[in-house]
């Protein structure tokens, strides 16, 4: 480990290890930071993405790929069960392997990577440089750094550490658990969401396919619901119910932010990117393609600051004014359709069913969706519309 970088990287998910990458060029040095032992676990995530829109990032190694997705149902709190034309096909991804192929693409560029390293503080030096107080491998270091990018997820310190805000109510957080599931009955390239306030109120419950009798079986609770019962504890009586011969493999559980974007996600010599800056779809509880757009955003950025010999505010804001203009603008309008969907009855979400009925199955896709929930609702019908256009 040196004793100074350029660049430092806070986390090894998906934002930070794009974030390093962009970051490191040939003349430069940039380190990742990873606290667990291992980048790719403990896999906090129900592992779906878009292939078309990940391959503008990154060439898709098969292995990542467990299986892809060509169907999605959507299910109401009364069964009746509609079928959704999906924009492009989506893929379940096998995370480990993809959050360490993410991690060695950075490393093949220059990025040093050390695991079981865990940043504990970072203090301003006053002369433009960060000290960052790291424990590797049970010895404690301090290594100076000129840009910090924070990728630590939604539990994020180092946001913390350099006096940003970084605190969420209730209601814009998803209290997620799910449980790979064996020995099961599925369509391996079909997704079932399920919508009830018996199993996942504020939220909703899924069912991703991962191949050989296998499925990644979640529901997310919001926040302002949660203190009824646990999420966990839905997760029992949904999978009990639903799927009672299953063999549970493993169990995760962790909260997802359905919040809007931090308002400040740069500052001098600092940039906060993934679940630690809340960029994560608040109507999907989505995160991976958003993690990597800040991520490649933010690495080019302090790229260029390094280059420039100026890693003030002035100079990193560049990423916040690029955030907010490639993905920060719709985030603001989901936000807004996530707040009335949360509030959503389950007589409300069976009416909605009902009426999607009547459509002949070919014609519904997403905005169709929109379309009916927001029949009564003109302005958010209108927001919707700018945000789905592109999609059909």
């Amino acid at each position: 480990m040196r004793k100074e970088y350029d660049v430092i990287v806070v986390g090894g998910g998906p934002a930070g290890s794009t974030a390093a990458r962009f970051a490191k060029t040939a003349t430069n040095t940039v380190a990742l930071f990873e606290r667990d032992r291992e980048i790719g676990i403990p896999v906090r995530c129900a592992e779906a993405t878009s292939i078309q829109d990940l391959e503008r990032f990154v060439k898709i190694d098969p292995r990542w790929v467990a299986t892809t997705i060509t169907k999605a149902r959507l299910i109401s709190p009364s069964d009746q069960k509609v079928w959704l034309n999906l924009p492009n096909d989506g893929v379940i991804l096998n995370r480990r392997l993809f959050d360490n192929g993410l991690a060695e693409i950075a490393a093949t560029q220059g990025v040093e990577i050390f695991t079981k390293a865990n940043v504990y503080k970072i203090v301003s030096d006053g002369e433009q440089n960060w000290e960052v107080f790291v424990r590797h491998l049970d010895r404690d270091y301090i290594v100076k750094s000129k840009i910090i990018i924070a990728a630590d997820g939604v539990e994020s310190r180092i946001a913390r550490f350099a006096g940003i805000r970084t605190q969420t109510v209730l209601k814009d957080i998803e209290s997620c658990a799910q449980v790979l599931l064996g020995n099961l009955d599925v369509v391996e390239n079909q997704i079932d969401f399920y919508f009830s306030s018996r199993w996942a109120p504020g939220g909703y419950a899924w069912v991703f396919p991962k191949g050989n009798r296998t499925a990644n079986v979640g529901l997310g609770v919001n926040g302002a619901y949660y203190k009824r019962r646990s999420a966990i504890e839905y997760l029992d009586d949904f999978i009990n119910e639903k799927f009672p011969e299953a063999a549970r493999l493993t169990t995760v559980a962790g909260g997802v932010p359905v919040a809007k974007s931090l308002k400040k996600i740069a500052s001098d010599g600092l940039l906060i990117v993934g679940d630690a800056a809340r960029q994560v779809n608040p109507v999907t509880g989505g995160g991976i393609l958003a993690a990597i757009t800040a991520g490649k955003i933010a690495g080019l950025v302090a790229a260029q600051a390094i280059a420039r010999n100026d890693w003030s505010v002035n100079v990193l804001k560049e990423y916040q004014t690029e955030w907010d203009k490639n993905v920060g603008k719709d985030y603001a309008r989901f936000y807004k359709i996530k707040e009335w969907m949360t509030e959503l009855s389950d007589d409300e979400l069976d009416e909605i069913a009902t009426l999607l009925q009547k459509i002949p199955p070919d014609d519904i896709n997403i905005m169709t969706v929109f379309k009916i929930a927001l029949r009564n609702k003109p302005a958010l019908l209108l927001e919707a519309i700018k945000l789905f256009a592109q999609m059909i």
